[in-house]
């Protein structure tokens, strides 16, 4: 099985935006655009989905991280 880094996609011109939620945890089971972190800059919220399905294998951030795009979420093992 493949490991798959799951990484922050093109939000916009945001950068350093928080992390203010965390979705999923190790060991769930995601599909493609499954929603996985909440972030929140000056302007807005949004929620950022998964890129791929599988297995959370490791979560990367905690709230009140900062990630911009290409930031590492979490891994997957795909399925």
């Amino acid at each position: 099985m493949a490991q798959i880094e799951v990484k922050v996609p093109d939000i916009g011109d945001f950068k350093d935006v928080a992390v203010i939620e965390v979705m999923v945890k190790p060991g769930e089971t995601v599909a493609v655009d499954t929603s996985l972190i909440m972030v929140e800059s000056d302007k807005a919220s949004m929620e950022i989905p998964s890129s791929h399905a599988g297995v959370v294998k490791e979560v990367k951030v905690k709230i009140d991280d900062k990630v911009s795009e290409g930031s590492t979420i979490l891994v997957l093992e795909a399925i």
